[in-house]
C-alpha cells in the first residue's frame, strides 16, 4: 500500500488533472474523481496502476459518500483531499439582476456545496487518523471582482469562509484545511468568456509578465499536502504571478 492517498475532484481535465499528475508522480495513490466518466478514466490510465478513476457528482452527498469509500476500500486511508471540481468555462455572463435561481442554485451546488460535501465525506478517515490535509479552490477573480460573474465570485468567497471554519473545527484532529487562489491559468479547457483583448490586460498587468499554465499550479498543491506546511491551516494562498496583491 502506498504510504499517502490524495483525491483530486474535476481531475479528468485542466488544472484537475495536472494536480492529479504530480501527486502520482510523487508517489502518492491517486483517486481521480470526475462528474465525466471518459475524461476521467482516461487520466486514471494515464497515471498507471495506483490510480482509481471514480464518477463523482460533488453536489450529490450519496455520490461524495461513494468517492469517499473508493479511496478507503481500494487503499485503507485518504491522507489529502483537493477540492477542485468547479463550474466556470460554461458560465453565461450577465449582470447579477439577470441570473436566474436556476443558474445561480447550479453554481452553488457544484462550487460552494461541493467544497462541503466532499470535505464530509472525507474527515471522519481524516479525524480518525489524526491527520490530513483539505485543499480548496477558490479563484483570484474574487479579488478582481470582475463584473457579470456575480454568482462565481460569491461561490468562490464562500469557499474561503468555508476553509476557515473548516479548519477551526478540524484542527483538534490534527487535520489542516487551506484554500488556493489561482490566478488565469489557461489549459486545454475552452473558455468563451475570455476575449483575447481581457487575455492580453491581463497579461500585461501581471508581475511575472506571462500567462500561466497548470504546471504553475502544482506546485502549492504540493506544498500544501506535504508535511513541510504541517503548520499551515485556514490560510489562502494566492497565485497569481503578482496580478493581485491581496
Amino acid at each position: 500500500m502506498n504510504a499517502r492517498v490524495a483525491i483530486v475532484t474535476g481531475a479528468g481535465q485542466g488544472i484537475g488533472r495536472a494536480y492529479a499528475s504530480r501527486f502520482a508522480h510523487d508517489g502518492y495513490a491517486v483517486l481521480v474523481a470526475d462528474l465525466n466518466e471518459a475524461r476521467g478514466a482516461s487520466v486514471a490510465q494515464e497515471l498507471g496502476a495506483d490510480a482509481r478513476f471514480v464518477r463523482a457528482d460533488v453536489s450529490d452527498a450519496e455520490s461524495c459518500a461513494r468517492m469517499a469509500a473508493v479511496a478507503l476500500e481500494s487503499w485503507g486511508r485518504i491522507d489529502v483531499l483537493v477540492n477542485n471540481a468547479a463550474i466556470f468555462s460554461t458560465i453565461q455572463m450577465k449582470p447579477f439582476w439577470e441570473l436566474s435561481e436556476q443558474e445561480w442554485d447550479a453554481l452553488m451546488a457544484v462550487n460552494l456545496k461541493g467544497v462541503w460535501l466532499a470535505s464530509r465525506a472525507v474527515c471522519e478517515a481524516m479525524r480518525e487518523a489524526r491527520s490530513g490535509s483539505i485543499i480548496n479552490m477558490s479563484s483570484g477573480a474574487i479579488y478582481l471582482a470582475r463584473p457579470n460573474y456575480a454568482h462565481y465570485l460569491a461561490s468562490k468567497a464562500g469557499v474561503i469562509g468555508l476553509t476557515r471554519a473548516m479548519a477551526r473545527e478540524l484542527g483538534p484532529f490534527g487535520v489542516r484545511v487551506n484554500a488556493i487562489t489561482p490566478g488565469p491559468v489557461y489549459t486545454e479547457v475552452p473558455r468563451e468568456t475570455v476575449t483575447d483583448e481581457q487575455r492580453q490586460a491581463m497579461l500585461a498587468a501581471t508581475a511575472l509578465g506571462r500567462a500561466a499554465g497548470p504546471d504553475d499550479m502544482v506546485g502549492a498543491v504540493a506544498f500544501l499536502a506535504s508535511e513541510e506546511s504541517r503548520f499551515i491551516t485556514g490560510q489562502t494562498i494566492n497565485v497569481d504571478g503578482g496580478l493581485t496583491f491581496p
